[in-house]
């Protein structure tokens, strides 16, 4: 019994041609929800499916294919993070100097157009809860690269702060100025396109 379990895993019974017929939607799926690029999410899978089978030989087993594969794509998306990032500084001062007139400058305190709003969202009705999730979608995609990754990294990967720092060469203070900006930014843009 014990040889067969051996045997089941070994990497000599990895197929790499049945590989893009068992994964390809997961891993598809899985690089979409944190790009929101088609594109860009079908290129990493056919990324992942080149370097998985560059390192077929390496593989040991210890895991199952699909969350060897998915480790391998995680680690494709944490790469176009990384070089979005240092594309990104135009776009997050335009994010800023939207946010300038958040908050008073003498108090900190709300500014009365942009104090926050109830979304009065009935839970209970799907129709409701798939417009919202469509204009949130929509809102994501207008994040500079940088927030949304440290946001889809945070929420989504649901990965430590002090991680995210590593894998984006961000500071703690940075990484929370990010977080704090990104989640204002998601809120004035929902409140526009939600009725």
């Amino acid at each position: 019994m014990e040889q067969e379990k051996t045997t089941i895993n070994s990497p000599l019974k990895s197929d790499p041609v049945t590989w893009v017929e068992q994964y390809a939607d997961y891993l598809y799926r899985f690089a979409f929800s944190r790009l929101r690029d088609e594109e860009i999410a079908r290129d990493l899978v056919q990324d992942t499916f080149l370097a998985a089978l560059q390192q077929v030989s390496k593989f040991e087993g210890k895991s199952s294919e699909k969350t060897w594969l998915t480790g391998i794509l995680k680690n494709k998306v944490a790469d176009f993070y990384r070089r979005q990032a240092s594309k990104g500084i135009a776009a997050i001062r335009t994010a800023e100097t939207e946010q300038q007139n958040f908050f008073d400058a003498d108090n900190g305190h709300w500014n009365i157009q942009h104090y926050p709003k109830g979304f009065g969202l009935d839970e209970n009705n799907p129709l409701l809860v798939k417009e919202l999730g469509g204009i949130l979608n929509a809102c994501l995609k207008k994040l500079p690269v940088l927030w949304f990754s440290v946001f889809s990294m945070k929420h989504i990967d649901d990965l430590a702060s002090e991680k995210i720092c590593v894998e984006l060469k961000l500071t703690d203070a940075n990484f929370w100025v990010i977080m704090h900006r990104t989640k204002l930014n998601l809120r004035a843009c929902l409140q526009k396109h939600w009725n």
